[in-house]
């Protein structure tokens, strides 16, 4: 089985999102609080997700023979303030597992302020990786991730950031250079009855924010 890589088109939005109604569900931290089901419509996130496209510096890798989208690494620009704005959305979600979910991820980073921390006003987010249940373990999500790297570096960002919410993308991610700025555990987080929020499988007890710093080309040329 050999893969082509490159960058997702309108035109392929659609097929995206009918691959990950199929496969991102797996992904542990969804799993345990249930916000997409395999093969279902899941509007919070779809809609985050094609913002996420129209960015365009997503990418994709697809089987040579068949065409199917076998893998995907959606990349999408976070601005100063927009963390803000996400908090205001999950305060007016009506859906206890958006607000679970993005609760986590958007308060962690509200407190990190890294916008301030690296003196930048924009960051490259690596913010879904799925990768086909039939072609897991063939390097295609670490190829992704490469790729994007390189898309990162070439408009001009100075960091790359990826919330990773499992042991296998924290894996990549170091493999790739990445390093933990902060580092969560699932199970710290209990609701009035002292009843878990995050029922994570282990081994991904943790949630760690991941970041990389990219060389300044700025002065080429």
């Amino acid at each position: 089985m050999e893969f082509e890589y490159g960058p997702i088109p309108p035109s392929k939005y659609e097929e995206v999102i009918q691959h990950l109604r199929q496969h991102f569900p797996d992904e542990p931290l969804n799993g345990s609080v249930g916000l997409c089901k395999h093969g279902q419509e899941c509007k919070a996130l779809e809609h985050h997700n094609v913002m996420t496209l129209k960015d365009g510096l997503s990418v994709m890798a697809v089987d040579s023979n068949t065409g199917e989208i076998a893998g995907v690494a959606l990349n999408g620009i976070s601005r100063q303030g927009e963390v803000e704005e996400g908090l205001k959305e999950v305060e007016e979600s009506d859906s206890r597992e958006f607000r679970l979910i993005f609760g986590l991820l958007f308060n962690v980073n509200h407190e990190l302020n890294l916008f301030q921390r690296y003196n930048v006003d924009k960051i490259f987010e690596l913010r879904i990786l799925s990768v086909d249940s039939r072609c897991r373990g063939r390097g295609i999500a670490k190829e992704l991730f490469m790729r994007s790297e390189i898309i990162a570096e070439e408009y001009g960002f100075k960091v790359i950031k990826v919330d990773a919410t499992s042991l296998f993308t924290q894996k990549v991610c170091e493999s790739l250079g990445l390093t933990a700025v902060k580092s969560v555990r699932y199970k710290d987080y209990k609701d009035e009855k002292g009843n878990l929020l995050y029922d994570v499988e282990s081994p991904h007890d943790y949630y760690k924010v991941m970041l990389k710093e990219l060389p300044d080309h700025s002065t080429k040329g």
